[in-house]
């Protein structure tokens, strides 16, 4: 039987490479102004941003080097060198202290920007937690712990965000008001999110949010969490509402999505096409939890076997996982580990799901596998090796298993980030 994974590698490798800073990101730079180029960058792409912007301006424009700085905060292990513009690495998911300090720093910088500056403010996937600035009367650990809490809830990142940018002092648009002396804002971003909102894009620090306090508080409410009674009282504090679209911070600032999931989506559906397979398109936007849309897609590729089709099945989006057991993974692995157990005896089906940043829940670590990889070999691991896929489901540890039978998906960090692709091989 043909092997399939480099050609599932390489439909994986053809979206991740649409969105890549050096590919995206130059095109939509400005000119220098007058002033100072103060750029402040958050997410997993940041360094890489921060460099191509380097690039633009001190090669380009050949700006004098005392006429640009600023801050790119990014994950661990995503740093790359940089000349004028200082690079962090911070934790992600979980916020760590190091992102609070960047979050400072950052913050800090904006309040110096002057009307003849640009405040280039460069996101990514990631920024969220990146950029940790809890709000008056919150400490870090508490805020940690909730995001802990809604991590594991099953709450997609959308919902997620709602509360952390009631929480903060940088999202829900504050970094645009920390500039607020008349510069002009200019946001570029790299979209990780269903529906490419610009206000969900690392919170939103530089946009208007139509988000409420109380929508974090339902939120809260939903999903059962317990709230510290300082997170209770910022929640009903109407001081810390995000900033809607009359503030006067907006005035001057400019926003920008300069590569968006459904392109790199189209990127790997024509890597899939010229390969001779036929098409099926679910979508850039997919969202739920991560065994049940599995559960979804292995109907599908199911039934296209049995007609003796030969299909590419290709979805993006962000999945989700309600943890209930006390294993490791992510929902990429997850959704691999729920399809393998439903096309088991299905030699003639491989798949790939992998989110594009190259880390797939994990702990934080650069060498967190992107997802995992299925085909016919995995099918006899599981068989050879009496590994049972349902019970590793109830564990939520679908690393574990993955692990066992060689299929975790390892790429490293890619240095962006446009959610997951998922690909099905059929026939």
């Amino acid at each position: 039987m043909t092997d399939r994974r480099p050609l599932l590698r390489a439909i994986f490798d053809a979206a991740v490479a649409a969105a890549h800073p050096d590919v995206v990101l130059a095109p939509h730079l400005s000119p220098p102004p007058s002033g100072r180029v103060i750029c402040l960058a958050a997410g997993k792409g940041a360094a890489a941003m921060a460099a191509s912007a380097e690039r633009h301006y001190l090669d380009g424009f050949k700006l004098d080097p005392a006429r640009l700085s600023g801050i790119a905060t990014t994950r661990h292990g995503h740093g790359v060198p940089t000349r004028r513009i200082k690079v962090i690495e911070a934790g992600h998911p979980m916020p760590d202290e190091a992102g609070m300090r960047a979050a400072e720093e950052t913050l800090q910088l904006a309040e110096t920007a002057q009307a003849d500056d640009l405040l280039l403010v460069l996101l990514s996937g990631g920024g969220s937690a990146n950029w940790i600035a809890p709000a008056d009367g919150i400490s870090f650990g508490q805020k940690q712990q909730l995001t802990r809490a809604l991590l594991r809830s099953g709450a997609p990142i959308g919902e997620i965000n709602t509360v952390r940018k009631h929480l903060s002092r940088i999202k829900g648009g504050r970094l645009a008001r920390a500039g607020r002396h008349a510069a002009e804002i200019v946001t570029l971003a790299i979209s990780d999110v269903p529906r490419d909102d610009p206000s969900a894009i690392a919170s939103g620090p530089t946009v208007p949010d139509p988000t409420t306090l109380a929508d974090a508080r339902a939120i809260i409410a939903k999903y059962g969490l317990e709230m510290d009674e300082a997170i209770r009282r910022a929640l009903d504090d109407p001081r810390n509402e995000s900033c809607k679209a009359s503030d006067p911070a907006f005035a001057r600032a400019r926003y920008e999505l300069i590569a968006k999931p459904k392109a790199s989506l189209d990127a790997a559906i024509a890597r899939a096409r010229a390969a001779g397979y036929e098409i099926v398109d679910l979508g850039a936007d997919l969202e739920g939890e991560a065994r049940e849309v599995a559960a979804d897609h292995a109907r599908l590729a199911l039934k296209a076997r049995s007609e003796g089709r030969r299909i590419a099945i290709l979805s993006g989006g962000e999945l989700t996982v309600t943890v209930r057991g006390n294993g490791h993974g992510g929902p990429n692995q997850e959704y691999a580990l729920a399809l393998a157990d439903l096309v088991k005896d299905t030699p003639d089906v491989a798949a790939l799901a992998g989110d594009t940043d190259g880390a797939d829940g994990g702990g934080g670590s650069a060498s967190d596998p992107a997802g995992a990889i299925i085909d016919a070999s995995t099918f006899a691991k599981m068989k050879s090796l009496g590994l049972d896929p349902r019970s590793y489901l109830d564990n939520n540890d679908a690393t574990a298993f993955f692990a066992a039978t060689g299929d975790l998906l390892q790429t490293g960090p890619t240095l962006t980030n446009v959610n997951d692709i998922r690909v099905i091989l059929v026939g």
